[in-house]
């Protein structure tokens, strides 16, 4: 039966294989040709070189929107995994309602992006309006903290969840050996759990760090990238460059964008995952 299993795998991976390479593998061969390209159409299409690729070390505002992009995931990151995780230790606690505090944490992840972006531009320019300070179109320091505290609402939650299940997977009887050994609650939460939950760390980071990178339907509908694209990142960069602008050379401009986009995002998830992959614990 073994063998016979063996034998026919090839059969059931072969959808999922078929759907990857036509969803994936083809378009982005396709679009990493067209980045080479001035095209209007993908069968409209003329070589051009490196010409879009030398066009976009000299574009300001994808640079800017580059530098934006890193502070804001940087922030977003230490912020949301440290309060997740900080948030895990208590609800793995004998308290009561932890059940009830892990629904109401983990229900903004449900809601979509533009419907929260909406949200809180709405809530955001009410509290700026009775602070008599300028609105988001107008505010670029307003719409940096507003990006930061709505991917920090919805994403806490959803990181929560993934810690509390590293945390209970903790041995219990680790915890009670050292108790024993005079270690207090600081010396288990930096020596044991910390390193036992590191599997779950490098989970957490990995989305944290693609999520804040790749934002774009949160960042248009909070901002849209105002006041003068001061706020805008990245993948609304480069909507904005495809999208927003006519022309052929506007299109493998955008294009071109997408791919160096594409390649920083995997460059440096893969840095983050062999980071932190390398201070796991065995168990």
């Amino acid at each position: 039966m073994h063998k016979a299993l063996k034998r026919y795998s090839p059969i059931f991976v072969l959808p999922t294989l078929l759907a990857f390479i036509i969803g994936f593998i083809i378009p982005f061969a396709q679009g990493l040709y067209l980045s080479f390209c001035k095209f209007t159409t993908v069968d409209n299409a003329q070589w051009v070189g490196f010409a879009n690729y030398n066009v976009i070390l000299k574009d300001a505002s994808f640079l800017n929107s580059f530098k934006f992009t890193i502070v804001f995931a940087v922030v977003s990151i230490v912020l949301i995994n440290v309060i997740a995780f900080g948030l895990a230790l208590l609800l793995t606690k004998e308290l009561r309602g932890t059940n009830i505090f892990r629904t109401v944490f983990f229900m903004p992840n449900l809601i979509g992006g533009i419907v929260l972006g909406y949200i809180w531009q709405i809530l955001i320019n009410c509290i700026l309006s009775l602070a008599s300070k300028p609105l988001l179109a107008l505010n670029s320091s307003a719409g940096y903290w507003g990006l930061i505290i709505l991917m920090c609402w919805q994403q806490i939650g959803y990181m929560m969840i993934i810690y509390i299940a590293g945390l209970q997977n903790v041995p219990s009887d680790l915890v009670e050996a050292a108790e024993i050994d005079g270690a207090n609650a600081w010396d288990i939460l930096w020596k044991i759990k910390l390193p036992m939950v590191m599997s779950s760390v490098t989970i957490c980071v990995f989305l944290t760090l693609t999520n804040s990178f790749k934002l774009f339907d949160q960042n248009l509908a909070l901002t849209g990238g105002d006041p003068n694209h001061s706020t805008e990142m990245l993948a609304l960069n480069i909507y904005q460059t495809f999208y927003a602008r006519a022309g052929a050379l506007f299109k493998g401009y955008g294009q071109a964008k997408a791919v160096i986009f594409c390649i920083l995002v995997i460059a440096i998830s893969m840095l983050q995952l062999k980071l932190t992959k390398s201070k796991e614990v065995q168990q």
